[in-house]
């Protein structure tokens, strides 16, 4: 049917664009149109959820949650300054989304990127001269670095 449509109506092929601007007849209603894919059943999601949830529920060891949970629990009992804890946690968040807005903020201004990646690789010029290219310099960094590494880990060996 939809053959015979076409062809009563020809599209002058000079035109490509003609093509794709020619309307298409259709004679059934928009009710008798069937769905290109036929749709799932709720029922069937449903029990593909409970599926997996079951699934899920025997895979984790709900024991090994809660230890976890109570460990966290007697170190926050233990913890003698809550506050300051909470402070430098939402510093720290601060800190962080402070820094994001001023790095887009310095994307607009054209001149300080490239004056910031000219000054970043001047300071690793530096670092190379300084500790990387002497053996000396060298072993100086590595003790460095090992005496932070005690400082914060607090191992005074």
């Amino acid at each position: 049917m939809l053959a015979a449509a076409a062809a009563a109506r020809p599209v002058p092929l000079r035109r490509p664009g003609a093509l794709l601007c020619a309307p298409v007849p259709c004679s059934l209603p928009a009710s008798r149109v069937a769905a290109p894919f036929p749709r799932r059943s709720a029922s069937l999601k449903i029990s593909q959820l409970q599926l997996t949830a079951t699934r899920f529920s025997k895979e984790n060891d709900s024991g090994e949650d809660d230890e976890l949970l109570s460990e966290l629990r007697e170190k926050w009992d233990a913890m003698g300054n809550k506050s300051s804890l909470l402070l430098y946690g939402g510093g720290a968040i601060l800190a962080l989304w402070i820094s994001l807005v001023v790095v887009r903020a310095l994307d607009s201004v054209p001149l300080l990127p490239g004056l910031l990646e000219l000054v970043g690789l001047g300071y690793l010029g530096w670092f190379v001269y300084r500790y990387l290219l002497f053996q000396e310099n060298r072993k100086e960094l590595a003790n460095n670095l090992d005496d932070l590494r005690k400082r914060i880990t607090g191992d005074d060996d």
